[in-house]
């Protein structure tokens, strides 16, 4: 499995959504595993969706790359759904997470190598490693905060993850 394969079939998979008919690419490798989907302006490298699964959700990596695809096209709450025409203008990134481990501290984490994960009962927050503008390991753990609607100062446990990630060219 390479990274051509994977942004292909996250492209394949888009389409497919607006009712292409696309062969999606096999897979060699279909061990499930956490991902995110990101799509970024070609022009500008902006973000305009990114949804992703800390753990799989289903038997097939296929199956929740397709899924992730999809739904960071149209369902990402920040942006306007993707439309047909729009699907050129962006490139696509797909990340692959290892297994998040627990930590005890901020001093576990460096934002440029791993992800983080906050958890306070039901609510979870997650952020990819080596985000432009989050320069440390304070500032991670409190956008993933953020994100899960955890109050600030609040208990809750932290969990980091390393990745692998896919652009396409």
């Amino acid at each position: 499995m390479t990274g051509d394969d994977l942004t292909r079939l996250a492209r394949a998979a888009i389409a497919r959504g607006f009712g292409a008919d696309p062969t999606l690419p096999v897979l060699d490798d279909e061990r499930p595993r956490g991902l995110f989907v990101t799509l970024r302006g070609r022009a500008d490298g902006k973000l305009r969706g990114c949804i992703g699964r800390i753990q799989p959700q289903g038997p097939r990596l296929t199956d929740d790359l397709a899924s992730c695809a999809w739904l960071a096209a149209t369902e990402d709450p920040r942006f306007a759904p993707l439309r047909r025409p729009e699907l050129d203008q962006v490139t696509i990134e797909v990340t692959l997470l290892d297994e998040p481990e627990a930590i005890a501290s901020l001093a576990s984490l460096d934002p440029a190598r791993y992800g983080v994960v906050v958890r306070q009962g039901p609510r979870t927050g997650v952020l990819l490693p080596d985000i432009e503008g989050v320069d440390s390991a304070a500032q991670q753990v409190d956008i993933a905060r953020q994100k899960a609607g955890i109050a600030k100062g609040s208990p809750m446990s932290l969990f980091r993850f390393t990745v692998q990630k896919f652009e396409e060219v």
